[in-house]
């Protein structure tokens, strides 16, 4: 199976963005991070490209996916037939916001752990 072409743009830490992360990585699919808060043009091209200003947007194939969690992604990829059904585990909610204990980490300059794209 052909891996797809993706482009994910995430913030830097977001409970929806690590979803999306997980679900990528659950599929071992390689993707480009465009981190929206570390480069505010990227969050102009995405918002160029979906039409609207929500976060994570993710681009498969040419395909905005605009305002998605994990799960929606996880759905539209295994609908596709770009994926097949997967068990592997995943480290964090994949259809969840931050916990009010990392709002609160990170307003106290404490950043959550995140996972790395892996490209």
């Amino acid at each position: 199976m052909e891996k797809p072409q993706i482009t994910a743009y995430l913030k830097t830490y977001c409970g929806w963005s690590a979803g999306v992360r997980a679900i990528l990585q659950k599929h071992d699919l390689p993707y480009t991070e465009k981190d929206i808060i570390q480069n505010p043009a990227f969050r102009w091209e995405m918002e160029q490209k979906s039409g609207q200003p929500l976060s994570p947007c993710v681009e498969v194939n040419g395909t905005m996916l605009p305002d998605v969690s994990g799960d929606d992604v996880e759905r539209y990829l295994l609908e596709k037939g770009l994926v097949g059904d997967s068990s592997a585990p995943v480290a964090v909610p994949t259809n969840a916001p931050c916990t009010d204990a990392q709002h609160a980490a990170m307003a106290a300059g404490d950043a959550p752990l995140a996972f790395k794209p892996n490209h």
